[in-house]
């Protein structure tokens, strides 16, 4: 019960709030992980494939994902199953 209490509490705060954002609004790779419920390497891959939305480079060092794309690609796959 307390690993379960200290994984809720280590959420980001992007993926608490995923439902509040704007479609205009970016993500970065951890809140996406979880929205899909996959490994780092699996969104690289599914990313590659075009099985996920690609991510945008907004510096040099940061990368992030449009929670508008998210969000559709998400709603597609909840159709489909």
């Amino acid at each position: 019960m307390q690993q379960q209490k200290e994984t809720i509490t280590n959420l980001p705060q992007a993926l608490s709030n995923f439902d509040q954002m704007p479609d205009s609004s970016y993500v970065r790779l951890p809140v996406v992980r979880a929205l899909y419920g996959v490994s780092t390497a699996t969104v690289w891959r599914n990313c590659s494939k075009g099985l996920m939305p690609s991510p945008v480079k907004l510096s040099e060092r940061c990368t992030a994902w449009n929670v508008g794309l998210i969000r559709a690609d998400l709603a597609s796959k909840s159709c489909t199953r």
